[in-house]
């Protein structure tokens, strides 16, 4: 199986239409848990959002390690994985900015604001994983 480049994995990882991420992270009672994000590729980061009283706000908080899957369900079945330590982030305007990338990136610019105010609000954090840890397959067919 190909391996992908680095400039491939972000061309992944930022194609239209969107793909969503799994993201894989240990509830307090150390069973394992897999949830469905959306995201943005900022820089050398993937960023999400998520609430700081939800599973994953209270883990990522207990432990920051996670691991992440992006994959294409179409032939020929690629993907891109990434592990690494998040980090959190409550700064309101950074919540509010990255909840309206994310809103936009999926629903549509014209949405960006709307999600932006919905998604933008106390209580909700800015989830920040480093590329430095991605891998991905280009052709699971093969």
């Amino acid at each position: 199986m190909p391996e992908m480049t680095s400039q491939q994995i972000r061309a992944f990882l930022t194609a239209e239409p969107p793909r969503t991420g799994k993201v894989a992270f240990t509830a307090r009672d150390g069973s394992p848990r897999v949830v469905p994000i959306w995201f943005v590729v900022e820089g050398d980061e993937l960023v999400f959002n998520t609430g700081a009283e939800t599973l994953k706000g209270r883990a990522f908080a207990r432990d920051p390690r996670i691991a992440l899957c992006v994959d294409d369900e179409r032939p020929p079945f690629s993907f891109v994985t990434v592990r690494g330590e998040v980090t959190l982030s409550d700064d309101p305007g950074e919540v509010r900015r990255t909840a309206a990338a994310i809103g936009g990136r999926y629903m549509g610019a014209e949405r960006a604001e709307e999600y932006g105010e919905r998604n933008g609000v106390p209580g909700e954090l800015v989830v920040r994983l480093p590329l430095a840890g991605a891998r991905g397959v280009l052709d699971l067919a093969e």
